[in-house]
């Protein structure tokens, strides 16, 4: 294996790497981190310091890094078959795992459709309930419900369905329209609700307004279940998600959720939706289906929307959509690795007393005098600093706080990476309690000396 010095690795790396999300001119001027390899919850660089993985390496990882049974999976099967497409084929590995999701997805998603990341399951999701529309004589129905503050991806369908002006109001001229309803931003409401605790759920009231305006003109609604993750951990008050779905029934809405971010354990169940006992129509997976190995994604429905598709050949219901690497046995063999040690491990029971004691740390975090706001949905949580607490006054972007926060945490060992003047908490499920307080110790004392608390 050739080794090359932190140094090459750094100048190569701004000479030619274009990073995701990321400011280039700063880039550029900073020392990059540059990972070579992990262990468990912890990345280690080029000169061997070591960083606990305090976003889960883009919200993905879920068994820890370089977990002996997953590599072992991926090895096996890649010496068997690397990849075979699913246009005219079936793959062993792709068929069992549709069967496993069907197993643990809420009741009647037994439907399983390939895809290759959260964008692109989206992207799929949008298309097949506009055509489920077509294919059920109602055209018109073109258009979907969406929410304020949401993210759903970078391809154009799922960005069309976002809602974050700073990601998307760019891309406008390219975007089909959508009917915004509310966010559930309690902090920021902008019903002037309260705060949560004299929340009245105003926003239902909203949603149901345009539904009773547009449902008539909308193939779907989409939204991300219990949390909108990129638009800044925004937690979604107790019995939010389930009357969307008694809505969605009211009005003939097909029910959307994205759970790439909050399924496979993330919120202490295995999907979002469980917990208000919803069952959405289509439901997008990805980021921890793999465990973070290896890309893969699913956009999964029910009989009802798959039978529309259904038709002689000549008909054209056929479903035209498709990736190259759809069902790549690698990831599928992966993806199944993963479901075994969720069993094996325990791991929705283990991640229980976890969820506690960040709650427990989150509140001793919100006593800060430039902490405004904390948000918690199981192993994910934002931390949102504001300039002036009384007057929940936002720090100025041109300050990037939370981005020095994050940069002072590498220096208690932790990577981090902020949504704005919000830290996020988003850490493999694995982790342990003693590593949870390290990161929270890490991130409290570098918001500390960033906010001069």
């Amino acid at each position: 294996m050739n080794t090359y010095t932190s140094e090459q690795l750094r100048a190569w790396d701004k000479r030619h790497v274009w990073h995701p999300f990321t400011q280039m001119q700063d880039w550029e001027k900073e020392e990059p981190i540059v990972i070579t390899r992990g262990e468990g919850c912890w990345l280690i660089d080029s000169d061997g310091k070591r960083y606990l993985d305090g976003v889960a390496s883009m919200w993905t990882n879920v068994h820890g890094h370089c977990r002996k049974e997953l590599n072992e999976a991926l090895k096996a099967q890649v010496d068997r078959l690397e990849h075979s497409t699913l246009l005219g084929l079936a793959g062993e590995q792709s068929a069992v795992l549709a069967h496993k999701l069907a197993e643990i997805a809420p009741p009647g998603l037994e439907r399983v459709f390939y895809s290759d990341n959260g964008s692109t399951a989206m992207e799929v999701a949008v298309k097949m309930a506009y055509q489920f529309q077509v294919h059920q004589g109602r055209p018109e129905r073109s258009r979907f419900i969406t929410f304020k503050n949401a993210y759903h991806g970078d391809t154009l369908g799922a960005v069309s369905v976002g809602g974050i002006d700073i990601y998307h109001t760019t891309f406008r001229p390219l975007m089909f329209e959508t009917i915004q309803a509310p966010a559930t931003y309690c902090y920021r409401c902008e019903l002037k609700c309260e705060g949560p605790a004299a929340c009245g759920m105003h926003c239902l009231d909203a949603l149901e307004t345009l539904m009773a305006g547009h449902a008539a003109g909308c193939a779907g609604l989409v939204i991300e279940p219990l949390i909108q993750g990129a638009g800044g951990m925004i937690v979604q008050p107790p019995g939010f998600l389930k009357r969307v779905r008694e809505l969605c029934d009211r009005y003939d809405l097909l029910m959307i959720t994205d759970e790439v971010a909050t399924g496979f354990g993330r919120t202490g169940r295995m999907f979002a939706c469980e917990h208000e006992g919803v069952v959405p129509d289509i439901m997008a997976v990805s980021k921890g289906i793999a465990a973070g190995y290896l890309p893969i994604a699913a956009t999964l429905t029910n009989e009802r929307v798959y039978g529309a598709f259904l038709g002689e050949y000549a008909e054209l219901k056929t479903f035209f959509h498709g990736h190259t690497f759809t069902g790549n046995p690698l990831a599928c063999a992966v993806a199944l690795k993963s479901l075994e040690l969720f069993e094996s491990d325990r791991l929705l029971e283990r991640v229980q007393p976890k969820i506690a004691r960040l709650a427990e740390r989150l509140e001793n975090m919100a006593m800060l005098p430039h902490v405004g706001d904390v948000r918690q949905c199981g192993m994910a949580a934002g931390i949102e600093l504001v300039e002036d607490k009384g007057a929940r006054r936002p720090y100025p972007w041109e300050l990037k706080t939370g981005v020095r926060v994050c940069i002072d945490a590498r220096r208690h060992g932790i990577f981090s990476r902020p949504l704005g003047n919000t830290v996020v908490v988003f850490p493999p499920l694995v982790i342990s309690l003693d590593e949870l307080d390290l990161l929270m110790d890490g991130l409290e004392r570098s918001i500390r000396a960033v906010t001069g608390d």
